[in-house]
């Protein structure tokens, strides 16, 4: 799969929201990332206010994570009104639970914005996988990243509406060592 001269080699696919929701198309885009030999990898859209065990729960009843597949990720990016304090808690809590059964560190995505006002002096034990776009080379952020996304206007074969372009840092080797083992 390639978009001009780049060649597409992961994805991270939409699998859980909140406490119950569950992507409608989580299964299909799953197989078919599978099918194509794609690096792959699920994630969790946040959300603040609800227990962070109850969506952990929620991901891990959905997606079964194998070696060679890429990290789960919590994507939190908006804090809804909710004390700093309590959305620290229950991001906590569902990266414990997440990290306890699939034996790995989740990845953390969010933006920019958030990061510097809730997680910035926090979890920087875990993967993070930064949206900042605009920026020519790297995002602007002190602390090491695992993911940038730099691009939401993608374009992929196959898929009809633009999507996000991401790189990771590092060489091939070090993408293979973040992998599940």
């Amino acid at each position: 799969m390639r978009d001009g001269d780049v060649k597409i080699g992961f994805v991270f696919i939409k699998a859980t929201e909140g406490i119950g929701s569950v992507d409608d198309q989580f299964r299909r885009n799953w197989l078919n990332a599978e099918e194509q030999d794609i690096c792959k990898g699920a994630y969790h859209f946040f959300i603040a206010g609800k227990s962070g065990k109850k969506q952990a729960a929620n991901f891990i009843e959905m997606v079964n994570l194998k070696k060679g597949d890429l990290p789960p990720v919590l994507d939190i990016e908006q804090a809804y009104g909710v004390p700093a304090t309590e959305l620290k808690k229950e991001v906590e809590e569902w990266l414990l639970a997440i990290e306890k059964q699939y034996g790995i560190k989740p990845v953390i995505y969010t933006n920019i914005d958030f990061y510097k006002n809730y997680l910035q002096n926090d979890f920087s034990d875990y993967p993070i996988w930064i949206a900042h776009y605009l920026q020519p080379e790297k995002p602007r952020i002190e602390r090491n990243w695992s993911f940038w996304q730099h691009n939401e206007n993608g374009r992929v074969n196959g898929i009809k509406t633009q999507v996000d372009f991401d790189v990771f840092s590092g060489d091939s080797l070090d993408f293979k060592n973040f992998l599940i083992r």
